[in-house]
């Protein structure tokens, strides 16, 4: 009895009282979710005969369930429980869901940091305002460097912790929102995403291979002066880094077989951005018109002592070191940095076939090549029309959208973008008041006292003062906000130590644009390569101080040999 309890309980046909048996025929409604839009530089690159690209999104309609009568099956037959018991698979217990909240050991760290400040008394001439506003800052910043959260996340928790503590308000914590800069970078984002869409890049990026790519070193030293060519011309490095280098560089790594994700960062991507970003610092220095901040420093001069910065004054101070720096930085970052790939003789020989293979430049890639020449000239004779360069980037956006190379979708998909927007705008907002609560006031004077009271020679203390002008960028988020800061006070207080004032002028102009190349945050062309997701945060940062040391080598030691020549001092 129990043999024939247990065969009728275990018999899989559906017995309906009186309706013929039916069986499914096709699975319950489902989503099937395959990519939609397919970069063509990846296609070209794996020969990929899929129709579909691996970033496109397909819907496809569920179909109706379709009954047919079940075939009749033998009972099965169990002769006991026990076996029946022993026979069936063990159920295992699923499989625990990972956390998806913060990294709880950074997070605490981070938090510690801004309580154990807060509560330290402010020094005199601090009130207690800017102190707290400094613990909300570096407990971000160090959030920022241990990432218990996406950066975007870790900065807007360090806005919402101004907001609660009263520290800002919330018009002023957002306030940076409204900066030009964080959106020339975001739209440099989407002008990347058109740049690869198109194949613009990878046919660009393929002429280079052509042309330079037998080695990994002659390809980054062929990048690193054309962007030194453009420097004068565009006076924005956001501009020039993300809307023209940016894509390019990208293109480049991912046609060499260089993706984010995938373990072949370092096969050149790696090595390949973090040359890019620390040189484009080194051009911004060499050329007054080279980055936006730059005429400040000059008109901070003219009014400090009376000396007027010109453009062939600035450019003929700067070119031996800048030259000096823009040859050995790559190579040495080649050196301790390297590309797992280092030579590829074959590599300019298959460029050419894969631009046979390309043909002609299609509709949408000359409409992206137009738009590109558009935006760039307009960066270059921008001043002339009163045309800023966020307004060009946004005017050639609009191109792209409306001809469809670019839809809105894909820039609401460039999450990156929107990330870098939101911790770069935080910190531009929490840096900028921390000079309005005057704490960066009360620095400069601190450093200066320290530094008068030494009394030390003028080259001893102009170099301290160098040193301390130069890692308190540490604390900016913008070179225009660090010189408007500190620039006249560092200025003033080397010229009554002795400093030959207008040597004293030109090296902290042009330490102005070095010292952005130490965090991911401190100049325009930071967030634009790190974002790309290349190099890991601490390396960036380690690299970036490393670099730092090089270059006040260079250009105080070849600098000062050269301005020695040139009669500066």
């Amino acid at each position: 009895m129990a043999s024939l309890a247990l065969t009728s309980s275990l018999n899989l046909r559906c017995r309906p009282l009186s309706t013929p048996n039916f069986r499914p025929l096709a699975a319950p409604k489902s989503l099937r979710l395959t990519p939609r839009f397919k970069s063509p530089i990846k296609s070209s690159v794996t020969n990929s005969n899929d129709p579909l690209g691996e970033d496109q999104f397909q819907f496809t309609e569920p179909k109706p369930s379709v009954f047919l009568p079940a075939p009749k099956r033998a009972a099965i037959t169990v002769a006991s429980a026990s076996a029946a018991a022993s026979s069936s698979p063990a159920v295992s217990p699923p499989p625990p869901q990972p956390w998806q909240g913060a990294a709880i050991k950074p997070l605490v760290a981070s938090i510690a940091v801004g309580v154990i400040l807060w509560f330290i008394p402010a020094p005199n001439g601090v009130s207690r305002i800017a102190w707290q506003l400094l613990s909300i800052f570096l407990a971000t910043i160090v959030g920022i460097i241990t990432q218990p959260l996406p950066l975007g996340a870790v900065a807007l928790m360090g806005l919402g912790a101004c907001v609660l503590t009263k520290t800002l308000t919330f018009a002023a914590a957002f306030s940076a929102f409204g900066d030009p800069i964080p959106w020339l970078i975001a739209l440099a984002f989407f002008f990347a995403r058109g740049f690869i869409k198109t194949g613009l890049g990878n046919r660009i990026a393929y002429q280079f291979v052509s042309l330079f790519g037998s080695s990994s070193l002659g390809l980054g030293y062929s990048l690193v002066f054309s962007e030194a060519l453009l420097a004068p011309a565009i006076p924005s490095v956001s501009a020039r880094a993300g809307g023209i280098f940016l894509p390019l560089v990208k293109s480049l790594c991912v046609a060499c077989g260089s993706n984010v994700g995938d373990g072949t960062e370092e096969k050149l991507g790696s090595w390949l951005m973090l040359t890019c970003f620390q040189t484009s610092v080194i051009s911004s220095s060499m050329f007054l018109t080279a980055m936006a901040a730059n005429p400040l420093a000059a008109n901070l001069t003219a009014s400090t002592i009376n000396m007027t910065i010109g453009w062939m004054d600035w450019a003929k101070a700067a070119i031996v070191p800048g030259l000096v720096s823009l040859i050995v930085v790559p190579l040495l970052l080649y050196i301790i940095y390297p590309p797992t790939v280092k030579s590829s003789p074959d590599a300019p020989k298959l460029a050419k076939e894969k631009l046979a293979k390309m043909g002609p430049m299609s509709k949408n890639e000359i409409i992206m090549a137009g738009t590109l020449l558009l935006t760039v000239g307009l960066w270059i004779f921008g001043s002339a029309l009163s045309v800023d360069a966020v307004t060009a980037a946004i005017l050639g956006l609009s191109v792209l959208l409306i001809t469809g190379v670019v839809t809105w979708k894909e820039c609401l998909a460039e999450s990156v973008a929107w990330d870098t927007l939101t911790w770069f705008a935080a910190l531009i907002a929490m840096a900028g008041y921390l000079n309005k609560y005057g704490l960066i006031t009360w620095f400069s004077q601190s450093v200066v006292k320290f530094v008068g009271g030494l009394g030390l020679s003028w080259q001893l203390s102009f170099g301290i003062l160098v040193l301390l002008y130069f890692y308190s960028h540490y604390f900016f988020a913008s070179g225009a906000a660090h010189i408007g800061a500190m620039f006249t006070a560092f200025l003033s207080v080397a010229s009554a130590l002795g400093t030959p004032p207008y040597l004293g002028a030109v090296v902290l102009a042009f330490l102005s644009n070095l010292m952005g190349g130490i965090t991911h945050y401190g100049i325009g062309s930071a967030p634009v390569f790190y974002g790309a997701g290349y190099v890991p945060l601490a390396k960036w940062w380690g690299y970036g101080f490393l670099i730092s040391i090089v270059n006040l080598v260079i250009w105080l030691g070849v600098g000062g040999a050269w301005w020695k020549f040139l009669g500066l001092w």
